[in-house]
């Protein structure tokens, strides 16, 4: 989709209007907006961020995560609603913010060996079964659905994993198709591509002796992580539907809801 706006300091912010959904009938524009984490962006960003409006924004970190990195910068007084999908077990989720915040690598030596991206494919599967992961998704989803609350806008650290999940569930609870959904999700890596050799470049100048097969996966998405959580779905409910229903307590009148409020 193209977009009329764009925020510097979040490149792979996007607005989901204009998918096609239920019935034939689009995603109403302006009314869900992915972001990454809101501590970069520009003066010139906050004016966008304005005209953009959100009045809810939901943060899928952990408190951890939050203590570390520059505080969101928002402009009128959003509703903010801490939704935390994280598993301290899962090291992914930190590595990832050390990565983006350019703190010191050593302590993951032993993720670098496990091999990145099978630990990402793993957090997709946690995706579907953690039990902050189907609380967050599934409260973040009931969010949605209460017109009050949009234009909603929602965010991870980098707005890619936590924020691209959360981006299928509300898709397929909208009634996009596969194809559209996954186009989506993979249009990450074309938006962040500067910013991420970025990273990799200052990275190497503090680790020499950097690995990029151990960084590079974790900071874009790859149609295997994503297939990962799909078997995962498959696999403990049968459907994506059940997983609505079963995995996250997002219920048919919700669904209802979210199409009445989002569709056109």
């Amino acid at each position: 989709m193209e977009r009329d706006w764009r925020l510097v300091g979040a490149p792979n912010a996007r607005d989901l209007g204009g998918l096609v959904g239920a019935r034939g009938r689009r995603v109403r524009p302006g009314r869900l907006i992915r972001t990454p984490a809101l501590g970069r962006l520009t003066d010139e960003d906050l004016t966008v961020l304005a005209g953009l409006g959100p009045v809810c924004v939901v943060d899928l970190r952990d408190d951890s995560e939050m203590s570390v990195a520059p505080p969101d910068r928002l402009v009128g007084a959003p509703t903010v609603v801490h939704l935390p999908v994280h598993d301290p077990a899962h090291p992914v989720f930190t590595y990832v913010s050390a990565v983006l915040l350019g703190h010191d690598l050593d302590g993951y030596a032993d993720l670098a060996r496990q091999g990145t991206p099978a630990a990402m494919a793993d957090i997709y599967r946690w995706f579907v079964t953690g039990e902050s992961a189907r609380a967050g998704f599934g409260a973040a989803v009931r969010l949605a659905a209460e017109a009050p609350n949009l234009p909603l806008m929602y965010h991870c650290s980098a707005g890619k994993d936590r924020t691209g999940w959360l981006t299928v569930v509300l898709l397929h609870a909208l009634g996009v198709d596969e194809a559209a959904i996954r186009a989506d999700y993979l249009a990450n890596n074309e938006l962040t591509e500067s910013l991420r050799e970025v990273l990799i470049e200052a990275m190497r100048r503090r680790h020499p002796g950097l690995d990029d097969a151990a960084v590079r996966p974790v900071l874009e998405v790859r149609p295997e992580y994503l297939d990962a959580g799909y078997a995962q779905v498959r696999r403990v409910h049968g459907s994506f539907d059940a997983y609505l229903r079963d995995g996250l307590g997002v219920t048919g009148e919700t669904v209802a809801a979210l199409r009445a409020n989002l569709l056109e």
